[in-house]
This record gives structure tokens, C-alpha cells and sequence, in this order.
């Protein structure tokens, strides 16, 4: 290589210089300011949500959702003023991203219904809720997936779709739950006697709530006896305790008041009570 052909190559060299020496130290420059504001703009974003009361579950993944999306929004805005033809590389990335939607398409609508759970919060952690014939208590809401743990300690994992097209009943929103009782007594028992004893084993029974009063009343006429409806209200939380503490003092009570049942063998033509 001679002497010209190096003045020639340092002289492309130095027209380079001159000519992307600004274009880069602009593009650094809004590189660097960009990320402080992004940062700023990302803290403000999620106390701003924090103060309209968004699910902390979420909140962590709008906080890194938001800070991904600005940078690569920032880098592309660099990238334009450094010169870069940014045509196919856009073009790959939306290829890219047509073809991972189309794979991931049941796992996306898990995802998008598992931000409207924790956006419009039909249920939250702890609360008691029936999907799809489910019943249990709520530990975690992820994005893609609602676990709930049975009364027979199962963990249930349930994508978050099949809630969100499904009917939920959440049995912890009103703060209490009618437990549904049924005893039955004889046609020749008084009913106004039994249901008097039936709700003072009600009001007996600790963890029963006073508020909705409880509720005792006939459901129906069995072939052998009459079938009483007992209703009382329990937080959530004591559904399963109580149910067997009313029971038991039903028991109980009916044995004291000497209450009889009926037996299924045979058919007995018997007298109908008050």
C-alpha cells in the first residue's frame, strides 16, 4: 500500500468522522437522556396505579411491560438518527411476532385474561369462589393462571380464560355465606315447635352470624317426612366448621326434645301435626 492510497483511506476516514461524529454524540445523548426520563415516567406510571388501587400482582409487570416497550422505542428513534434503514428490520420483527401470536395463542388469552382479573378484580386472594363447579379459596392470581386450594387442601390451577368466559360466583364479595342445611322431621311433629328449637341451636352456635338473621323453613314433602330448609349465615372462612357444628347440635337437640325421624323400610300411614 503507498503513500496515496493511505491519504485516500484517511481521508474517507476523517470524512466519516465529520460527517457521523455528531450524529453520533446526538444519538448518545438522547440515549442517555431517554433512559433517565423512561425511568422517571415508569415510577410516576406505577405510583399513579398504585393511588387507583391496580392489584399488586400486576404491578410489577406494567413496570417491566412499560420500561421494555420505551426502550426499544428509544432505540429505534437512535437507530433513525444514526441512519440506519430500519425497514427490514421491522419487517422481520413483525413476521416474528405474527408467527409467536399464532403459536402462543391459548397461552396470550390466558394472558389478556388474567390483566382484566387484575385490572377489574372480580375476585381477589382469599376470597372463596366457584369456577366450573370448583370451589376454594384463592391463594394466587398470576397472569396466566387463578390457583385455588379446595377445603381438602387441593391446589387447583385453572387458566385464567376458561374464568374469565365461565361464571365465577365468589362467595367472600358480601362478607358472609347462607350455608344450605336440610333435616327432616316426622308429618306428626309440630313444625312451629321443631323450627323454634332449630333456630335456638342456630343462635347457640358460635361463629353463626346475627346479621343476616338465620333462617329455618319448609322445603319440601317427602314421601316418609317433611324437609326443612335451615339457613343460617357464616363468614366464609367457617363454612365447613359450622356446618358440622349445626349438624351436631341438631343432633343434639332433636335427641333432648325427643324429636323423631322417619325411616325409609315400609310405608307408614301416620297423622299430620300442627
Amino acid at each position: 500500500m503507498n503513500q496515496e492510497s493511505i491519504e485516500k483511506y484517511l481521508e474517507m476516514a476523517r470524512d466519516g468522522v465529520i460527517a457521523y461524529l455528531p450524529k453520533i454524540i446526538l444519538g448518545l445523548l438522547i440515549l442517555w437522556l431517554g433512559f433517565k426520563v423512561i425511568s422517571r415516567l415508569t415510577k410516576l406510571t406505577i405510583k399513579s396505579l398504585e393511588r387507583m388501587g391496580i392489584s399488586e400482582n400486576l404491578l410489577p409487570f406494567i413496570r417491566s411491560f412499560l420500561g421494555i416497550t420505551l426502550k426499544i422505542l428509544l432505540l429505534f428513534v437512535v437507530a433513525g438518527i444514526l441512519g440506519v434503514d430500519l425497514s427490514a428490520f421491522i419487517g422481520i420483527l413483525a413476521a416474528a411476532g405474527f408467527a409467536i401470536g399464532l403459536a402462543l395463542q391459548g397461552s396470550l388469552s390466558n394472558f389478556a385474561a388474567g390483566i382484566l382479573i387484575l385490572v377489574f378484580r372480580p375476585y381477589r386472594v382469599d376470597d372463596w369462589i366457584e369456577v366450573d363447579g370448583k370451589f376454594g379459596k384463592v391463594e394466587e392470581i398470576q397472569i396466566f393462571n387463578t390457583i385455588i386450594v379446595t377445603p381438602g387442601l387441593k391446589t387447583l390451577i385453572i387458566p385464567n380464560s376458561q374464568i374469565v368466559e365461565g361464571i365465577v360466583t365468589n362467595y367472600s364479595r358480601k362478607g358472609c355465606i347462607r350455608l344450605e342445611l336440610n333435616v327432616t322431621m316426622p308429618y306428626e311433629e309440630s313444625y312451629p315447635r321443631v323450627s323454634a328449637i332449630l333456630l335456638e341451636v342456630l343462635k347457640g352456635t358460635p361463629k353463626v352470624l346475627e346479621a343476616p338473621e338465620p333462617e329455618v323453613g319448609i322445603e319440601t314433602y317427602d314421601s316418609h317426612s317433611i324437609v326443612l330448609a335451615v339457613r343460617p349465615y357464616v363468614h366464609p372462612d367457617d363454612y365447613w366448621e359450622v356446618t358440622f357444628d349445626v349438624y351436631r347440635r341438631i343432633k343434639e337437640a332433636f335427641h333432648t326434645h325427643e324429636i323423631r325421624v322417619a325411616y325409609s323400610e315400609g310405608v307408614e300411614i301416620g297423622a299430620i301435626g300442627s
